[in-house]
């Protein structure tokens, strides 16, 4: 598994239309191949923080997302920041003695979190 957090910081006077287009964009990503999960979210301290994270069963399927026409108008939509937004990746790992342990025991190393931050400018590649 593959979860993916993104955090946006908004202009107040656009939340509202920044959060109408995330909540219908998740609609169709949920059902994209491999997401097994992506909820939009907004910070309780900060109205305008807004958070969306995405877990992927697989790292192509994660590409194929961050490739996708869906990505490319969420990207779009990011244009309404205040300031770049992040998004960081983190990888499936278990520790010993929790459970899937037996499945897959090892410790979470510095390249299993990847940070990135974005540009609020269109056309700009990950």
């Amino acid at each position: 598994m593959i979860l993916v957090i993104i955090r946006m910081k908004v202009f107040s006077e656009k939340r509202m239309e920044l959060s109408q287009t995330i909540a219908l964009l998740i609609v169709s990503i949920r059902k994209e191949k491999g997401c097994q999960r992506c909820d939009f979210c907004r910070s309780m301290e900060d109205e305008n923080e807004l958070w969306l994270l995405e877990e992927w069963d697989t790292q192509e399927n994660l590409k194929s997302h961050l490739r996708s026409e869906l990505f490319r108008i969420l990207r779009g939509a990011m244009n309404l920041l205040k300031e770049p937004y992040e998004m960081v990746f983190h990888t499936d790992f278990h520790p010993a003695g929790e459970e899937g342990a037996e499945r897959s025991p090892r410790v979470a190393k510095s390249e299993d979190v990847l940070r990135f931050t974005g540009t609020k400018s269109k056309g700009s590649e990950i």
